[in-house]
């Protein structure tokens, strides 16, 4: 009994100053094939000190990562930095009809920290197209995605905290049905969206207190070979709020643009639209329920206005 408490003592020091190694703003580095400090990114997140002030990168070589990947809530200020947006792959293959899981739990990265930036790295779920199968879940607030992608067919991004502020930038995102949902403030700037079937871009959840929903702004909306007829989006709960301008939409998407899901949510539905182009933009044959924006009304929908809540944030 002695010796097993020296042992659970001696092994708790030197798990301490393991950590206490890594308390500092350096940079980790992570590489699959074993040159890096770890091999996996949860081991470099499990050496990071919770509610970190500084800033902390974590730097992730070339390489598959297969890793479900949660970032708890006392993870803050991190930057998880990929060496190449296109070879340095998060991946995982959950979907919402293995053993019951259910949409929720299908996540290959969930998002719980505040003040976390992902760059250049892609995060995909590739399970079979046999039910929901979300690549990316996110929880916190203030979180920063740059030029990276998200790949997946059903319900590839969940923003799924009300009151939550997200940032894309330069992202690529695509998928079949709602592939964007959840009640988040999200704002997408310069994207490529990506309909790879006849379905709905988003399904936002927007509670009706929220003043914004999902802004794109400057983005590009393309499907694929054969696919002929893609709404921009239908509202999960009554509230939901949509807007996309200064938007390229293709061709494919539906003359009337927007779905109601359920027909009373015509009444509440936040769908609005400014100042898009492309064959897909006119908007003679849109829903009545929709708005097109003033020029006004547009030049008032700034970064700095969608995520001015209880604090500033200016991503």
């Amino acid at each position: 009994m002695v010796l097993g408490l020296s042992f659970l003592i001696s092994h708790f020091s030197c798990s301490s100053a393991a950590a206490q190694d890594f308390d500092n703003p350096d940079t980790i580095f992570v590489a699959r094939d074993g040159r890096g400090q770890f091999r996996t990114i949860d081991e470099a997140l499990e050496v990071c000190r919770a509610f970190m002030e500084y800033h902390k990168v974590i730097f992730v070589k070339r390489g598959t990562y297969k890793e479900k990947l949660i970032i708890p809530q006392w993870l803050t200020n991190i930057e998880i930095c990929g060496e190449d947006r296109d070879q340095t792959v998060i991946t995982y293959d959950d979907h919402a009809n293995i053993n019951k899981m259910g949409t929720f739990r299908t996540y290959t990265v969930k998002i719980q920290g505040q003040n976390i930036t992902v760059k250049n790295i892609t995060i995909e779920n590739n399970a079979a197209r046999l039910g929901q199968a979300v690549a990316l879940h996110t929880e916190g607030d203030r979180l920063t995605f740059v030029n990276c992608r998200f790949l997946g067919n059903q319900d590839t991004v969940y923003t799924g905290v009300a009151g939550t502020r997200l940032y894309f930038k330069d992202c690529y995102i695509e998928g079949t049905t709602d592939f964007i949902f959840g009640p988040s403030i999200a704002w997408f700037e310069h994207c490529d969206i990506f309909c790879k079937a006849d379905s709905y871009i988003t399904a936002a959840s927007t509670p009706k207190e929220q003043p914004y929903g999902y802004v794109f702004n400057n983005c590009r909306i393309t499907a694929a070979p054969g696919v002929s007829k893609v709404y921009l989006g239908r509202p999960w709960r009554d509230y939901g709020y949509t807007l996309f301008m200064n938007c390229d939409l293709c061709k494919e998407i539906r003359p009337e643009g927007w779905h109601h899901w359920q027909k009373e949510r015509e009444l509440t539905a936040r769908y609005h639209e400014y100042n898009n182009r492309g064959e897909g933009a006119s908007t003679t044959q849109r829903v009545a329920w929709s708005r097109q924006l003033t020029k006004k009304e547009a030049s008032e929908i700034t970064p700095e206005a969608v995520f001015r809540m209880q604090s500033e944030w200016h991503p």
